[in-house]
């Protein structure tokens, strides 16, 4: 059993365990003492979102790194992809992001990413775990000049400002759009709308002026109505909602109709299949997915195959098989010719350029796929329940998947990243979907409350 990481890192509630000063230290210590096993120059990048909660921990895990003799360069507030493309770009030997993505200010977290740009595999975090409470660094401690030392890197934004527009066709401009951005309050307020606004778009912005508690508050990815509002006020030509840490993109068309990730990656695979650039012909998305995302890459000649949820598997099957795009409806986009990780504001770049190469608005490219009807409800508990234990459930799950045969599927599954049962009911009638997924939730709560 894991003690500390889920499906994305460590994860929880800022200054209680396992996101507490203690900890991050000790995590430091570990991913230190991990590198320093490689014969390289032992450096480890610490990146941040605006949470408040980052001062705090950023301190703890550079101590703790420095405390085994290895270095820290810190950057500041950046994306969590700028976080990997650092990484790499500096040639150290892990990076580390405190972010807690889409949750609520008072969350935090921290994820790690080799020198690759990955994110480490469950072996390397399960070395991490083993480190931390078998007390094995208690007599590792380097001293006088063998300590770490720490500095800034002034520069990080402008380097991942530059490798984005690099992913941009030089031959396009963005001259004749006008883009409502949000930037949720998070890690990308700085480096968003210069991007944009460098390649020649009229930008509107919204959410870039956080105060340490605004994160993703009514704004971002999670909540993308305000930026669709905008941009029907407005007249734009499309609306980017990006989450806490810029992984994620979530999209409005020029009618202020939000578009999500699974559309997203119709649009973008069709494209990479016309250019020969889909690599097997093949998207690797979630098992959250929409069926008509399935049914669409069908008819482009090509195939969807799907992974567990969280970009990090995503990425795993994609590495091991060979392949280029995957991605979530949630809003992770992974285009792995281009980077290691989810990047929203990469996503984005890669959207505009397929509208001014076909020189169509996004309501008319978000054609390619029909979804089916699909409810997801959430049902957050005061407690961890094992879905397995809850009476009755099972009997119930049976005869609803049976009653929606080969028509519809059901996807019920504990979150990696809160204390929350997800329920996801996909179908071809709206009402019999609702109805099975209210009566699932039900059976949550009445577990929960006992």
């Amino acid at each position: 059993m894991r003690k500390l990481f889920g499906t994305d890192g460590i994860r929880g509630v800022a200054n209680i365990y396992p996101m507490t000063t203690e900890i991050a230290m000790q995590v430091g210590r570990a991913i230190a003492f991990i590198v320093k096993d490689k014969a390289k120059g032992h450096r480890i990048v610490i990146g941040k979102d605006t949470r408040q909660s980052c001062y705090m921990l950023e301190n703890a895990l550079a101590a703790g790194i420095c405390s085994m003799g290895v270095d820290v360069l810190q950057v500041g507030p950046l994306p969590t992809p700028g976080i990997a493309f650092i990484t790499t770009s500096m040639r150290a030997d892990a990076g580390v992001v405190i972010s807690a993505s889409h949750n609520p200010f008072q969350d935090n977290g921290i994820k790690i990413f080799s020198s690759d740009g990955f994110k480490l595999p469950d072996d390397i975090e399960a070395q991490i775990e083993d480190l931390i409470f078998s007390q094995k660094m208690a007599a590792l401690r380097p001293v006088a000049d063998e300590v770490g030392k720490a500095k800034r890197i002034d520069d990080a934004k402008g380097r991942y400002i530059v490798f984005l527009k690099n992913t941009f066709p030089k031959n396009y401009t963005l001259e004749d759009f006008h883009i409502v951005l949000d930037c949720a309050h998070g890690a990308t307020y700085k480096v968003a709308p210069h991007v944009f606004e460098e390649l020649g778009a009229k930008v509107t912005t919204i959410g870039v002026e956080p105060d340490g508690k605004n994160i993703n508050h009514e704004c971002g990815a999670l909540h993308p109505e305000k930026m669709a509002a905008k941009v029907k006020e407005l007249g734009a030509d499309i609306g980017l909602a990006l989450d806490g840490d810029g992984d994620r993109l979530i999209v409005c068309d020029e009618n202020g109709e939000v578009v999500d990730g699974d559309h997203i990656m119709a649009i973008c695979a069709q494209e990479l299949i016309v250019q020969r650039k889909l690599k097997k012909k093949t998207l690797v998305a979630t098992v959250m997915s929409n069926m008509g995302l399935e049914i669409a890459m069908e008819k482009m000649g090509g195939k969807m195959v799907r992974a567990g949820v969280g970009d990090r598997y995503v990425v795993e099957s994609m590495r091991k098989n060979g392949y280029s795009f995957g991605g979530e409806q949630s809003g992770h986009l992974v285009f792995l010719d281009h980077i290691t990780t989810g990047d929203g504001i990469l996503a984005g770049l890669q959207l505009l350029a397929i509208m001014k190469k076909r020189k169509k608005p996004l309501s008319t490219l978000a054609k390619v796929m029909t979804s089916f009807p699909q409810v997801l409800k959430n049902v957050r508990t005061s407690r961890k329940i094992d879905i397995a234990t809850i009476p009755g459930f099972d009997e119930a799950l049976k005869k609803h998947e049976d009653d929606l045969g080969k028509k519809g599927r059901i996807l019920v599954r504990a979150s990696g990243t809160e204390p929350v049962i997800r329920v996801m009911v996909e179908g071809q009638d709206d009402d019999i979907i609702n109805k099975i997924a209210d009566n699932l939730c039900r059976l949550v709560e009445k577990a929960d409350a006992q």
